[in-house]
């Protein structure tokens, strides 16, 4: 059973995206998961989404480097590539890009994914904020090729005020 997210946010998938069920293991964190309609030699392209409060003393570099700690306790060996803050101060933002290998269905993978992590207000309560973890993993070869719609995905996420009770 997927998680649920801290606030309801909105969004509009790539097109040809379809939603899917999160794999068996990440259904305990990931709140939603979509894959592209072109697997690469077998492994599709997907798009995670994440979230929880983020507490008081919390950085996105925190959430991020925990993060990275996660991956390294279940593939093989994790680089840590290009790692950019982001957004406004009342907005702030973090993307990291990480390359590993790991086995997916019995067969031996490159993987790189992107991460970003966001950090957004709780309507209900200022004081209180909210992080977002984002993230697109796909082959070594077909990473550069879906980037720019999981850049564009970002850019349509907001949180939605109407799901509010």
């Amino acid at each position: 059973m997927p998680t649920p997210l801290p606030i309801p946010i909105d969004f509009r998938l790539p097109d040809g995206w379809v939603p899917a069920r999160p794999e068996t293991g990440e259904t305990e964190e990931v709140a939603f998961a979509a894959v592209h309609p072109q697997p690469d030699v077998g492994f599709a392209a997907n798009i995670t989404i994440a979230g929880e409060m983020l507490p008081e003393a919390t950085t996105l570099a925190d959430i991020a480097d925990e993060s990275v700690e996660h991956l390294r306790e279940v593939v093989e060996r994790v680089t840590v590539g290009r790692r950019r803050e982001v957004g406004a101060a009342d907005a702030p933002a973090l993307t990291q890009r990480l390359a590993f290998s790991a086995t997916v269905n019995g067969t031996h993978r490159d993987l790189v994914q992107t991460q970003a992590y966001m950090s957004l207000q709780d309507i209900e309560n200022p004081a209180k904020r909210v992080m977002l973890r984002l993230a697109l993993t796909a082959t070594a070869a077909q990473h550069d090729d879906v980037l720019g719609e999981f850049q564009d995905f970002i850019r349509t996420i907001h949180s939605d005020t109407k799901a509010r009770p």
